[in-house]
């Protein structure tokens, strides 16, 4: 048997693997420098991560065609801790979170974060969404951005303005608009032409027009892949016993997870392989942070452009997603000085059009119809993370789902039998909660005060102590003008405390 035949047979699926992972490779190629541009840090950091990704986590057991890599999300939050703390605290940020990721998969706590509000997600890649757009409008317009997320927006009219009569600021506004443009109509493009990814065009015809019109933009500024890879100094790590960068840290596990673990979902709904196996794909996120840690690089998650671009490339095993790091580690080492062509305001379009599908303005349009109450979720914390800060308004929205889940699930309802002599008979039936208090008890003040009552509390699915002892009160001050106390009848399996009358 020759040794073609033996690497079929051992490896079945390597064309197909190979040829996806060098769409992946082109697909990852211009996000991962223009997410470490954006987050502020040199643009090989970017690279590394993807890297990492690819080779790290993509050779970890978990989800076998799902990608990872530094992700349009996790910008905002970067570019922060980055502004706060700076780069050197940046890698030790990210090994903590890593760690926390690895221990977490091994605590088989992966599972769990499916039970996070689907609306609480998307409310929060909503408002990533809407601060990277309004981020990145200013290198578009060759203006340097506020640092609030208000500030940014509020500041964009008075950016527009004065880019009217700029000619490097109308120049990089145009490369950023057919950067955009292009993106937008390459599904129209001929199929040869597609075979290209839509984003590595964009990117390259706007480096081909800036050097050919010599328009008067900004470029990458590149240091090389040893130089720009810094592993955290030990000072470092003692900026973590501070609360911001606690906060950092859990932030960037929570949302790194979150993110992952919710791509992995819509990854399994793309192909009939296996399915992700959650607490091993937490492991090897965890896993690779740790090392972009260790370098000092960006953070990484699961990226669903790349991960769906996988899949439909037909790839069939992991062995695509650690090609794709292979390439970009052989283009990070020989071929660094490419990425000194590419416009900044090209990036900027890349970004802004990926920060544009974060916003998931038809499923608010469903919600809004279908179920209010978690499009205001969505609304909420996509507001709050803009007009406070990431970690702040996925909290914001986290506390105003519990609320409303305790809310809905506290549906209680009184039946009231009167024969019109004797005593009236009432029945609370549901959940009754402190939440509902204030219904419940309005509802039995309206029962007639002059006749006996006898409240039946067996059809209460549960009974919190605020309501029982709120029950009691109520018996004992609508008693006083009767001729008979009334009678609760609370089963003894729901309070220990449940008395046959209160008087």
């Amino acid at each position: 048997m020759t040794s073609k035949h033996t690497l079929i047979s051992r490896f079945p699926h390597l064309r197909q693997d190979l040829a996806a992972s060098l769409v992946v490779f082109l697909v990852a190629l211009p996000l991962c420098v223009g997410v470490a541009v954006a987050s502020g840090v040199p643009a090989e950091l970017g690279l590394v991560t993807g890297i990492v990704g690819g080779i790290v986590t993509g050779l970890m057991r978990g989800s076998s065609l799902q990608v990872s890599g530094p992700a349009a999300g996790m910008t905002v939050l970067v570019f922060e801790a980055v502004k706060e703390f700076g780069l050197p605290v940046l890698g030790a940020i990210v090994l903590a979170a890593g760690l926390l990721q690895v221990a977490m998969g091994a605590l088989r706590l992966g599972r769990y974060f499916r039970a996070i509000s689907v609306s609480v997600v998307e409310g929060m890649l909503a408002g990533i969404g809407l601060v990277l757009i309004a981020g990145q409008l200013y290198p578009a317009l060759a203006a340097k951005a506020p640092d609030s997320g208000l500030g940014r927006i509020a500041g964009l009219p008075g950016a527009f303005v004065d880019a009217l009569g700029a000619g490097r600021a109308l120049a990089s506004l145009a490369v950023c608009a057919g950067t955009i443009a292009v993106l937008l109509l390459w599904r129209l493009a001929p199929a040869r032409l597609r075979a290209l990814p839509g984003p590595l065009a964009a990117v390259g015809l706007a480096t081909l027009a800036g050097f050919a019109l010599d328009l008067p933009v900004a470029t990458i500024e590149v240091r090389g892949l040893l130089g720009s890879v810094q592993p955290p100094p030990l000072s470092a790590f003692g900026e973590l016993a501070g609360v911001g960068a606690l906060g950092t840290v859990l932030a960037f596990t929570l949302i790194a997870s979150a993110e992952s673990l919710f791509s992995a979902a819509a990854v399994d709904r793309l192909h009939s392989g296996p399915r992700t196996a959650y607490d091993r794909e937490l492991l090897a996120q965890g896993a690779g942070n740790t090392v972009c840690g260790l370098l000092g690089a960006l953070p990484m998650t699961a990226v669903i452009v790349r991960s769906a671009a996988n899949v439909q490339a037909g790839a069939r095993t992991k062995a695509s997603r650690v090609l794709h790091g292979v390439w970009l580690l052989l283009f990070a080492a020989l071929l660094p000085g490419v990425l000194a062509w590419i416009p900044i305001p090209a990036l900027a379009g890349i970004l802004i059009h990926a920060g544009a599908k974060l916003v998931p303005v038809r499923t608010l349009t469903v919600l809004w119809r279908e179920n209010r109450g978690e499009a205001l979720i969505l609304t909420v914390t996509a507001v709050s993370i803009v007009a406070v800060s990431m970690f702040e308004g996925v909290l914001i929205g986290l506390a105003l789902a519990v609320v409303k889940t305790a809310w809905e699930a506290s549906h209680i309802r009184l039946e009231v039998v009167d024969k019109g002599a004797g005593p009236v008979e009432a029945y609370l039936v549901g959940n009754a909660t402190f939440l509902r208090l204030p219904r419940i008890l309005d509802s039995l003040d309206s029962l007639p005060r002059n006749r006996p009552v006898r409240l039946d509390l067996s059809g209460v699915h549960h009974l919190d102590h605020a309501c029982r002892t709120a029950l009691e009160s109520w018996a004992e001050r609508h008693s006083d003008a009767d001729t008979e106390p009334v009678r609760l009848t609370v089963p003894a399996a729901r309070t220990r405390s449940a008395r046959a009358t209160a008087a």
